[in-house]
């Protein structure tokens, strides 16, 4: 529905009306109208209004020669003030403000759609058809309706067949109680926030397929071959996704801090030769990068002290380190022939794609050390299922010997030489994993970390399972040679079936064992060896026989409590080794 006609007066219902200018009037009854026509003239029109919004949707039709408001509504001439002045500072706002009849027929609008759509005249005309006949792409669909039929306000996002994106917000105008009739619609250009969200959404998408390297894909390839495959897809992702055709990738040797070229595009033969080290000064833009591990923009290359000339007439570059695990592990450079050709935004989509591409390199490496971590899983799989059984066998072996003092010499030969046997297997196991699967495929716990632990033979006492094969477990991977006790007479006789030049490095006890404390222990040990190594580990309860504090004055060092970290545990069997020597 369209505004309601402006009633004439019957002084203009000749066609000589059409000619004459025309007075909206805002004021009393119809005796101060014929007053007001008598005080112009009949040289004018006056055009009664009933509100004051419809004043300035009336002026917007530049049929109109001005406004009068009757003294006695002081409030009204107030009114038609404002709007009049709102009307000069709409004019001037970025985004496009129209107001529609119930038809979304624009009766009045402040400029900008006739800017945006390249019209010379927008109003009179329907809103949808103005905008290009746009997808409506929600949240409402019909976001007119039902600001209208609602009364409250209501919103969308409107795409143009050029690609072009607009947030609309349409709020009613109530008057009296009435059922609104007309809406301001607000109209703001969300065109480059759009795209970028779609660019990021391309970028992680591109980044996905990227890591994607299914080992039954690449199973057949060698490491050059899927170094290849990767290659190509960068640059697929960085043309087609970041529309870069300059592009130079260097990974960071940890140890030399040397950056060496993985590939390049686009890049002089001097410039992909170039030896470039991570540091502040003298290694361009790539070094200062990597040295630092935060972007660089360099906006004109030649004014830039840090920029050494990559692209041939190239006038600006982004580069972005490769970051994984929060250690840099490469450099990500783009050049453009054009100077200040990367933005903010430029910015952060080649950071995000620098994370996927070390994503990617990490993938691609944990792939090359494949079948040796498969290797090593097998290795610590058997040893795991071995070590506990193997412990079983020297316990019995020493129990037998133990309590037959009159063991005839062959069997008591045969009991050490199944000792000396149980203890080789452990040693073959890890040496033929070693061999299968080094330890830097999964560096998870590198022995060279931690050389002191490496060939120590550790005693654990303990009636817990559990905390036996943990030690197997977390000892193990640093090439420790672990065996266990269930309890202090079997730690005794496991350290007298030791050869003479035999000892443990590390014993490791709970300090309540089933028959004996820790602190008890020490002294039982001493009647066999002179040195001790002892280790103590408790939970944190009461202890309640006081036996750390009684170990501590014969000279204990170290009291690990359970469950024990990693670290806590390797730390104390390195002091006491330590204190050894």
């Amino acid at each position: 529905m369209v505004f309601d006609p402006p009633a004439n007066d019957s002084s203009s219902s000749d066609g000589a009306s059409e000619s004459r200018p025309k007075i909206l009037y805002l004021g009393g009854g119809n005796d101060a109208r014929v007053q007001l026509k008598e005080r112009l003239g009949g040289s004018v029109d006056v055009v009664p209004l009933s509100s004051s919004h419809k004043a300035l949707d009336l002026m917007g039709g530049k049929e109109y020669a001005g406004v009068y408001a009757d003294a006695d509504y002081f409030s009204a001439a107030i009114d038609v003030g404002r709007l009049l002045q709102n009307d000069r500072i709409l004019a001037h706002m970025p985004d496009g403000v129209v107001l529609l009849d119930a038809n979304n027929t624009i009766i009045w609008g402040n400029g900008r759609l006739r800017e945006w759509t390249d019209r010379g005249e927008v109003v009179g005309q329907n809103f949808y058809q103005v905008m290009g006949g746009p997808e409506i792409m929600g949240p409402d669909f019909c976001p007119f309706h039902t600001a209208l039929s609602t009364r409250k306000s209501s919103g969308s996002v409107l795409r143009r067949t050029d690609n072009r994106y607009f947030r609309v917000h349409a709020a009613p105008l109530l008057e009296s109680g009435e059922a609104p009739q007309h809406l301001v619609v607000t109209v703001h250009d969300i065109t480059e926030e759009v795209l970028q969200q779609q660019k990021l959404a391309a970028i992680h998408q591109a980044g996905v397929q990227l890591a994607d390297l299914a080992p039954d894909d690449v199973a057949e390839l060698d490491y050059n071959e899927r170094v290849a495959l990767l290659k190509d897809n960068i640059l697929h992702c960085m043309q087609d996704v970041l529309k870069l055709d300059v592009i130079e990738i260097r990974m960071l040797d940890q140890e030399t801090r040397e950056l060496k070229p993985l590939m390049a595009v686009g890049m002089e033969p001097e410039a992909e030769r170039r030896r470039l080290y991570a540091s502040k000064q003298g290694n361009g833009v790539t070094g200062y990068v990597a040295a630092t591990g935060e972007s660089y923009v360099c906006g004109n290359a030649a004014e830039d002290p840090l920029y050494l000339e990559g692209a041939k007439g190239a006038r600006s570059s982004l580069t972005a380190p490769l970051v994984l695990h929060e250690h840099v592990i490469g450099t990500l450079n783009v050049e453009s022939p054009e100077a200040d050709a990367f933005s903010e935004s430029d910015l952060q989509f080649l950071e995000i794609f620098a994370r996927n591409v070390a994503m990617a390199l990490n993938t691609l490496e944990l792939l090359a050390a494949e079948k040796a971590a498969v290797a090593a899983a097998s290795v610590e799989a058997i040893h795991a299922a071995v070590a506990l059984p193997v412990d079983d066998i020297l316990n019995d072996a020493v129990n037998v010997m133990e309590q037959d003092a009159e063991l005839e010499p062959a069997i008591r030969e045969r009991l050490q030489k199944i000792l000396r046997n149980a203890r080789d297997i452990k040693r073959v196991i890890q040496r033929v994993g070693r061999t299968m699967a080094p330890v830097q495929a999964y560096p998870t716990a590198p022995a060279d970390a931690h050389p002191l632990l490496e060939g120590r033979r550790i005693l654990v006492v303990d009636a817990d399972e559990s905390v036996r094969m943990a030690a197997h477990e977390l000892l193990d991977r640093y090439r420790c040679y672990v065996e266990t006790a269930h309890d202090g007479g079997e730690a005794r006789k496991m350290v007298r079936s030791l050869a003479p030049d035999q000892r443990y490095d590390v014993i490791i006890s709970d300090i309540r064992l089933p028959d004996m404390t820790g602190y008890e222990l020490l002294l039982k040990l001493r009647e066999i060896t002179d040195r001790v190594p002892l280790v103590l580990m408790t939970g944190f309860g009461w202890d309640r026989d006081h036996t750390i504090v009684k170990a501590r004055r014969e000279g204990l060092q170290y009291v690990l409590y359970k469950p024990f970290r990693l670290d806590q545990l390797v730390s104390a069997i390195e002091h006491t080794v330590d204190e050894q020597k």
